[in-house]
This record gives C-alpha cells, structure tokens and sequence, in this order.
C-alpha cells in the first residue's frame, strides 16, 4: 500500500514538473520541434531603366526628373532608373542615375564598345535612349549613326535579350555655330521610324518615339540645341506615355499606331472632313521647320487625309517625315497621311512636319479627308 502511495506521489511530481516545463515539443534549443514561420515572399524586382544618351539625357537632363516623378504619380513605383553617372541636381527629388554621356557620339560609343561595361554594371530592362545630336554636328552621316544604333541594340540584347528599347527621333537644333544642323537632324530623323521597325522583335521591340514634331530651338532650347524647363517638360512628355505602355505590359507600337476605326454602319459615322493647321517649329536664314496638325471635323472616323500647301513667295517643300510628300512644279507640295497614321477617329488629329526653303516662313495648308 505504502509504495502505491509512493508511486502516485512521483507520478503526480512528474506531472507538474512538464507542465511547468510545457510541451515535450519545446525541449530543446529554442526554436526545435515547432513549425517555422514561412518567409515572407521576396519583393519584385523593380525595373531598371537606363535613360542613355549625350548631355541632353545628362548634363543635367532635367527631363529625367519629370519623368521620374510623371511615373511615381502614375503609380509606377516600381521602377529603378540605372546607370553608372549619378544626378546632377534638377531641384527636386528623384532616381537620378543614368547614362547620359557630355559630348559623346553615339558612332563612338559603337566603335569603341563602350555600352557592354555599362549594360553589365547597371543590368537594365529597357533603354531610352536620345542619341545623335553630337553625331549631327560633327556631320556624321545618317547611315553612320543608324548603324550605331543597330550596334547598341545588339549589345543591350546580349545583355538582356528582352531588353526593351524607345528610341528618340532627337529634339531639333539650330546653334549659331553650326548654319547645316537643322537640316542633318531632319535628315536623321526621318530614318529612325523604319530603322525602328526593322529591328523590332516581338520579345525585345524597338520604338521610336517622336521628340522633335512640336519643340523648337527657340523657345524650348536656351543656346539652340540644350532644352530649357519647357523643353525638358515636353521632352519627358513625350516619353511618358510609350514607356507607361512598357511598365504595363502592353505594346506601345510604332509611333502614331492609328485608333480602331468606328463601324461606318453606325448612325452617324459618315460626313468626311478635316481641316489642317501650320506652326512654324523653328527657322533659320532661308528656311523653315513646319509641323501641320491634321483634326477630323466630321462626324466618323476617316481612313486617310491629303494635304496641300502653298508656300509664300517662291518657297518650296524640300523634305516631309510622317506622310509621303509630292512636290509640284508651281512650288506647291501635296502631303498624303503614311500608312499608320491616316486612321483618324472622329475629333482626332494627326500631325506631320516639314522643312521648306523660303525666305518667308509662312504658308496656305487645305486638307482633304476620305472617309472610313
């Protein structure tokens, strides 16, 4: 009887022994035999931009900051913008970094295989890129700088072959220095929209993105080529809206892809017409930059537009970029719409630009519509 008792007692010790000690579970070190807690899951990665280019892009390239801070308000704030120079002020808060080189050609950064260290150091997911201008004014033929810019697209696919690439048909200029500027820049941009074309892929496309229709050297540049505030304002403008389409997920397209048009059975989608506007983007001694403004006025949408324009004095219509230009004999030039930018929904427009020799910059532009 009296080891009965003596073994309820240990039993009854034991008991309150574990239970102050809690489960058997917890003996141990800390942590053993109890289920972790499950990581919590890693953050994206934010994607890298690298703004890449001369001193438009970096000295101080102040449109960077607009578009930084464009895409924060957007609710892009998952971006991270890359590149081995840091900022250089701007006078308000963003991701300074970039690639914006002073005085660099883009030919030279080709020919010297510099881009690959830079893609290498930074690991971007894409590029945009204004690149030329220094090319333009060391007479650098077009040729010449749109193999460097195959060149550059070939390296940012060996880096990343996803990469995703905007590329600029570059402000205007016009320094005092330089009578010939204004015209190469024209020359090389009216290339970049089929160069764009023929390097895009559908996993790595390649867009250009029009900075020049619209700015002008005299009120957006402060020495005829380096924007001022209102030119950093258009030129971060102008980037925002293919490089949103990126960060989204969708396809921003060749520039100027047309709206879908309307069905032309519905009540009121017929009563073709437009109307057409000139601005005189910039001039220079015996010449002009033009950008007209093609609106649809009528009720439907149209499927394409011509447009015809009578130079004052004995002007003449020497180049066009978004249309196909004939010139006449008497001087005058008819522009039709290209073929992604005559679709033009009912209050839509459509733009093209121009450059004229005249010694007046002035003109009579009349459009004529067709309807979808």
């Amino acid at each position: 009887m009296r080891g009965r008792h003596l073994l309820r007692a240990a039993l009854t010790a034991l008991a309150v022994l574990l239970g102050l000690l809690g489960p058997l579970g917890s003996l141990g070190p800390p942590g053993a035999g109890t289920a972790a807690a499950a990581p919590a899951g890693a953050a994206a990665e934010p994607v890298r931009i690298m703004p890449l280019g001369d001193s438009i892009t970096g000295s101080p390239g102040c449109w960077r900051s607009l578009l930084w801070n464009r895409l924060q308000e957007a609710g892009h704030t998952d971006v991270d913008f890359v590149g081995t120079l840091g900022p250089q002020g701007c006078g308000q808060p963003h991701d300074g970094d970039n690639e914006g080189h002073g005085g660099a050609l883009v030919t030279d950064v080709a020919s010297r295989n510099l881009l690959p260290g830079w893609l290498s150091a930074t690991r971007p997911d894409i590029v945009v890129m204004h690149f030329g201008t220094n090319d333009v004014w060391s007479n650098r033929s077009p040729e010449a700088v749109l193999a460097a810019y195959s060149t550059l697209v070939d390296q940012m696919r060996a880096s990343n072959p996803g990469m995703k690439i905007l590329v600029a048909q570059i402000i205007p200029m016009n320094p005092a220095t330089c009578g010939e500027c204004a015209r190469r820049v024209v020359a090389l941009n009216e290339r970049i929209p089929d160069w764009a074309r023929s390097e895009s892929t559908p996993g790595s496309p390649v867009v250009a993105v029009d900075q020049w229709t619209g700015f002008s050297t005299g009120s957006d540049t402060y020495d005829g080529v380096h924007p001022n505030a209102s030119g950093d304002e258009k030129i971060a403008a102008r980037w925002f809206p293919p490089l949103a389409d990126l960060l989204a997920g969708d396809d921003p397209g060749d520039p100027g892809d047309p709206d879908e048009p309307g069905d032309p059975d519905d009540p009121g989608q017929g009563g073709a017409a437009c109307t057409a506007s000139l601005r005189v983007a910039s001039s220079w001694q015996g010449g002009y930059q033009g950008e007209v403004t093609v609106s649809n006025t009528g009720t439907g949408p149209i499927s394409g537009w011509t447009i015809r324009i009578a130079p004052d004095g004995d002007g003449r219509i020497t180049q066009a970029w978004n249309g196909t230009l004939e010139a006449g004999a008497d001087g005058t030039a008819t522009v039709r719409n290209a073929a992604w930018n005559g679709t033009v929904p009912a209050g839509g427009s459509a733009s093209f630009g121009f450059v004229a020799s005249a010694d007046s910059a002035s003109a009579t532009v009349t459009c004529t519509a067709t309807a979808a």
